[in-house]
C-alpha cells in the first residue's frame, strides 16, 4: 500500500484556494490533514473533512502531518520554517522562498542538520508556455543562444490592500514576488550569470514598492538575458523571446491553469485542461517557419514530484540551494539599483 503524505496548509487566502489545496485534496496520494484560517472558515466549505487551526502554532503541534505547506507573506517564511526545521517537520516554501538569501542559506542549512525535507514551490517551471520555451532551446534548432527576453506583466494601477506585496518593507514589491518567478526560470534554463545590472520603478502614483523592474544577466559567450516585469502593460506582446545564431522563438504567456483554478475546476494527475485551439508562438530558423502551440502545464506533476522525492528519494523539484541562488540574484539586483552599475555575481 502506498504511503499517504498528511499535509498542514499554513492559511489559506489565494495561495492556499488556487495552487495548493485543490492538488492536494485531489492527489490520490496526499491528504489535506489541517489548514489554519486565523479568524474565517472559507475552507469548512470545500475541505470540512480537514482541521481547522486558528495559529500556525497549532499546526505545528499536530503529529500527523508529514509536511507543511508555509505559504503565508514571505515576510513570515523565514521564521516559520525555521521552527518547522527545528521541529523536524518537512516543508513546502511558497515562492519567494525568503526576504534575503542569507535567510535562505541558513534554512537550508538547518534542513540539511535536521534531515528534513524542504522545497520552494516554484510552480512556474509546470506553466505550459516555460515548458514549450525549455523544449525549443533544448532542441537546439536555434543554435548558440546569444539573447532572451522573458515577461511577466499585468495591468493593476491601482494599488492593493496586500501590506506585504505593497508596504515599503523588505520582501514586498514586483522583484520579490514575480522576479522570483522570472529568475528561477532564467537559471533554469541558462544557469548562474556572471553580472547583473538592474533597473527598478515606481510607476502608479502613490506606490510604495518596486511596480517594475528590468534586470539585465550576462554570462559567458556574450549572451545576455533580459528579465522585465509592468503593473501598466495593458497590451501584452511576447512574452518569451529566444534569439540564437540559428533562428528565433516567440512565445506567448499561456497558461490556462490558474484561470481554470480560479472558475473552480478540479485538478487532476492526468490533463485536465482544454485543447489550446490556436498557435501562440513562432518558431523561426534557416529551415523552418512554424506556428506553434504550448505545452499542456499541470501544477499536480510538481506535487507528483515531491511525493517521489520524499517517499522514493529522487529529486527534489525544486531544492532549497537553488531557491537559494534566486534570493542571491534578488539581493544582487537590489544592490545594483542602489548603486547604479553593474554587479559581479
Amino acid at each position: 500500500m502506498n504511503k499517504i503524505i498528511n499535509v498542514g496548509l499554513a492559511s489559506f487566502g489565494m495561495s492556499g484556494r488556487l495552487f495548493h489545496a485543490p492538488f492536494v485534496a485531489n492527489h490520490p496520494l496526499f491528504r489535506l490533514q489541517a489548514v489554519v484560517e486565523r479568524h474565517k472558515n472559507d475552507s469548512r466549505e470545500k475541505y470540512s473533512q480537514s482541521k481547522l487551526y486558528r495559529s500556525f502554532d497549532e499546526l505545528l503541534l499536530d503529529e500527523i502531518i508529514d509536511l507543511i505547506v508555509i505559504n503565508t507573506p514571505v515576510q513570515t517564511h523565514y521564521e516559520y520554517t525555521k521552527k518547522a526545521l527545528e521541529l523536524g517537520k518537512n516543508v513546502l516554501v511558497e515562492k519567494p522562498f525568503t526576504v534575503t538569501s542569507d535567510q535562505a542559506k541558513e534554512l537550508q542549512q538547518l534542513a540539511d542538520s535536521n534531515d528534513c525535507f524542504l522545497s520552494v514551490y516554484q510552480n512556474r517551471r509546470y506553466d505550459g508556455d516555460y515548458l514549450k520555451v525549455k523544449e525549443i532551446i533544448e532542441s537546439r534548432a536555434l543554435g548558440t543562444i546569444k539573447e532572451v527576453e522573458i515577461r511577466f506583466d499585468r495591468f493593476r494601477t491601482s494599488i492593493s490592500e496586500k501590506i506585504h506585496k505593497e508596504a515599503p518593507i523588505a520582501g514586498s514589491g514586483a522583484l520579490h514576488d514575480l522576479g522570483a518567478h522570472l529568475i528561477d526560470q532564467a537559471l533554469q534554463l541558462f544557469g548562474y550569470p556572471k553580472f547583473i545590472y538592474a533597473d527598478l520603478g515606481f510607476l502608479r502614483e502613490k506606490t510604495q514598492t518596486n511596480d517594475y523592474f528590468e534586470l539585465i544577466l550576462f554570462y559567458e559567450n556574450e549572451l545576455r538575458v533580459r528579465l522585465k516585469s509592468s503593473t501598466i502593460s495593458k497590451e501584452k506582446g511576447w512574452e518569451y523571446i529566444v534569439h540564437g545564431d540559428r533562428g528565433s522563438f516567440l512565445q506567448q504567456r499561456f497558461d490556462a491553469q490558474e484561470d481554470m483554478l480560479s472558475k473552480g475546476i478540479t485538478p487532476t494527475t492526468e490533463n485536465w485542461l482544454p485543447k489550446v485551439q490556436y498557435p501562440n508562438g513562432i518558431l523561426h530558423t534557416y529551415t523552418v517557419y512554424e506556428q506553434t502551440v504550448a505545452q499542456h502545464g499541470n501544477y499536480m506533476d510538481f506535487y507528483q514530484n515531491v511525493y517521489e522525492s520524499m517517499v522514493y528519494g529522487k529529486l527534489n523539484p525544486v531544492p532549497a540551494n537553488q531557491a537559494v541562488q534566486t534570493m542571491s540574484v534578488i539581493d544582487k539586483a537590489i544592490e545594483s539599483f542602489s548603486q547604479g552599475r553593474k554587479i559581479s555575481l
